[in-house]
């Protein structure tokens, strides 16, 4: 069984189909690019995944559970989590304070005054383990708002872990960085796909980081599903060179 269905998905707004009828079946463990030219229907596509928009039609099941009506919160609860094109952290705390919030809600702590000794040692634990696989530990009491653009994604990046999901959403994680920030945030994604036993689906313009990256690809282009298959079948892909790669081979 799959663990992310999409079942000819669509969705308007007025007159405008930004996404139609799009089919997609994500396995467990595997990494999955979503990519396609300006306009195509990516972020919509993953705001529908992720709850915050619902479907005009069609249906979405995660793990065998139709979450099609199902809220953001509950999604997250389910292991869903997400990233956004415009990093969303808190620049005012320390990357450590930014995970931890994550770490607090994922623990069910959100709402909770005061914890247990056992209770508050365990969230430091999950803190630092976050910390260490993304690798900032050596900057968890800066503000995140001082750092560099890549850090922040990446603290971005590991808000989204604390929360223990099974599917990682990523919403063009290298948008905005150059060489160096793209490497390491590649790495970074590639470190949590091997080493943590996520599923992780990405929208991504960089198709250095996406024929690096991914098992298989997934092209919309004006909402449509154009294509689906490895990075050599996509790299050969007439429609898709002239869609998206502006080339006809």
């Amino acid at each position: 069984m799959s663990l992310l269905e999409v079942r000819q998905v669509s969705k308007s707004f007025g007159s405008l189909a930004a996404v139609r009828d799009v089919s997609i079946a994500v396995e467990k463990g595997e990494l999955r690019a979503v990519i396609g030219p300006n306009g195509a229907g990516k972020t919509t596509f993953f705001n529908l995944i992720s709850g915050f928009f619902p479907p005009t039609a069609g249906s979405i099941v995660f793990d065998g559970v139709d979450i099609t009506s199902t809220p953001v919160h509950r999604r997250v609860l389910l292991g869903m989590a997400r990233t956004f094109q415009i990093t969303e952290i808190f620049p005012e705390l320390s990357v450590a304070e930014n995970v931890r919030i994550s770490a607090e809600v994922a623990a069910g702590y959100r709402l909770r005054p005061w914890l247990g000794r056992a209770e508050a040692a365990a969230l430091r634990a999950r803190v630092d383990e976050v910390l260490g696989l993304t690798g900032l530990a050596a900057k968890a009491d800066r503000l995140v708002g001082e750092l560099a653009h890549g850090d922040q994604r990446a603290a971005e990046i590991a808000m989204a872990l604390a929360l223990k999901p099974r599917l990682l959403l990523l919403d063009e994680p290298t948008a905005g960085m150059g060489d160096q920030e793209t490497y390491e945030i590649t790495q970074l994604v590639r470190r949590l796909h091997r080493n943590g036993n996520l599923t992780i689906v990405l929208i991504e313009h960089d198709m250095r980081v996406v024929f690096h990256l991914a098992d298989r690809i997934t092209v919309l282009d004006q909402g449509r599903l154009l294509a689906e298959g490895n990075p050599r079948e996509i790299a050969a892909n007439k429609a898709v060179q002239a869609a998206y790669l502006g080339k006809v081979a």
